[in-house]
């Protein structure tokens, strides 16, 4: 067979490399069409043009604290993201694997792409609204950079935002769209910013307020709820992006769900509903549920890598900016 016709792999690297990132990286050894060539975590970075491998990577961090120690290649540094970035080797998209905490956490990390004068694409996993305004608010300065940025493509928001999109065209008008999640973890630690965030959402908490609780504190809280975590009307960033979208307004969106940090079997199923009226002047309501068998770092994950390879795509037509898992449809990475 010939392979005159087949495009190299896009060059991956993943920022942040707790729970999330770890999975990211297992989700990319399956991929033929991507490449993990580079890593970062707090404490520095790791790169291979031919590749990484993420059994290695993994080994490094959860022995070592970091991938700076992979030795011959990693790099201990307190400044990983910019240095990696300014190390001028090549990357095509970057997946920001990192906890927004503080809130302005990731639009920073935008604003050093910008600065440094790198062209790609970048994909987000975001879930606050706030978070997502504020990158929206970057807009121009994103396209005046020859960066094309997909955010809030993980699950939700993400995959179930696109859902929400695609069901809302049965209908003439979109009365409600309500989005429910159930997660569950064998390991909370595995995924401790995660947790926080959405310990963030809880009533009392702030994000402020999470950030700053100890591995203890959170334990005793967690100990409290024997390991559940119910979080109602979050600010979630599925109603910023559907608005944006024109398919509803935002305050007809809400999300909720319950994470279980002690178990990994989902405490319920996760899944959209969008409930409207048809030109017939019918009400009826379209649900969208995701299998119990699926993980939330599959449904994170899978998403993520899908719209970064859609953003390659915009990218490599000259298309930049931002836009959201509402406005483009993933493209499956084989």
């Amino acid at each position: 067979m010939s392979t005159a016709n087949i495009a190299p792999a896009i060059r991956v690297g993943v920022l942040g490399f707790g729970g999330l990132g770890q999975a990211a990286a297992k989700v990319l050894a399956g991929k033929r069409e991507m490449n993990l060539v580079a890593v970062a975590d707090q404490k520095g970075y790791v790169y291979a043009a031919a590749g990484l491998n993420f059994k290695d990577c993994i080994a490094s961090y959860q022995s070592q604290g970091s991938v700076g120690y992979l030795e011959p290649i990693g790099n201990l540094t307190n400044n990983s993201i910019q240095d990696l970035i300014d190390s001028a080797q090549p990357v095509d998209g970057y997946f920001l694997a990192l906890p927004n905490l503080p809130n302005d956490f990731i639009p920073s990390v935008a604003r050093q792409f910008i600065q440094s004068g790198w062209r790609g694409v970048l994909v987000d996993a975001i879930k606050r609204t706030s978070a997502v305004e504020q990158l929206i608010a970057m807009k121009d300065e994103l396209q005046a950079a020859g960066i094309t940025y997909m955010t809030g493509c993980g699950a939700t928001p993400g995959l179930l935002t696109a859902a929400a999109a695609l069901a809302a065209q049965s209908y003439a008008e979109i009365h409600k769209v309500e989005i429910t999640f159930g997660v569950g973890i064998a390991n909370w630690e595995a995924y401790r910013a995660t947790v926080r965030e959405d310990i963030g959402h809880m009533p009392g908490y702030t994000v402020e307020a999470a950030r700053a609780m100890t591995d203890a504190e959170v334990e005793a809280l967690l100990d409290k709820t024997n390991g559940v975590l119910t979080l109602e009307n979050m600010e979630h960033a599925d109603d910023v992006m559907l608005e944006l979208a024109g398919i509803v307004d935002r305050d007809r969106v809400t999300v909720g769900g319950v994470v279980d940090t002690r178990n990994p079997k989902k405490p319920l199923s996760t899944n959209v509903k969008v409930t409207g009226r048809t030109f017939e002047g019918k009400i009826s309501t379209h649900t969208f549920t995701l299998g119990d068998e699926t993980s939330m770092a599959a449904n994170v994950c899978g998403p993520a890598f899908g719209y970064l390879k859609a953003g390659i795509q915009l990218h490599q037509r000259g298309i930049h900016g931002i836009f959201t898992a509402a406005e483009i449809m993933p493209q499956f990475v084989k």
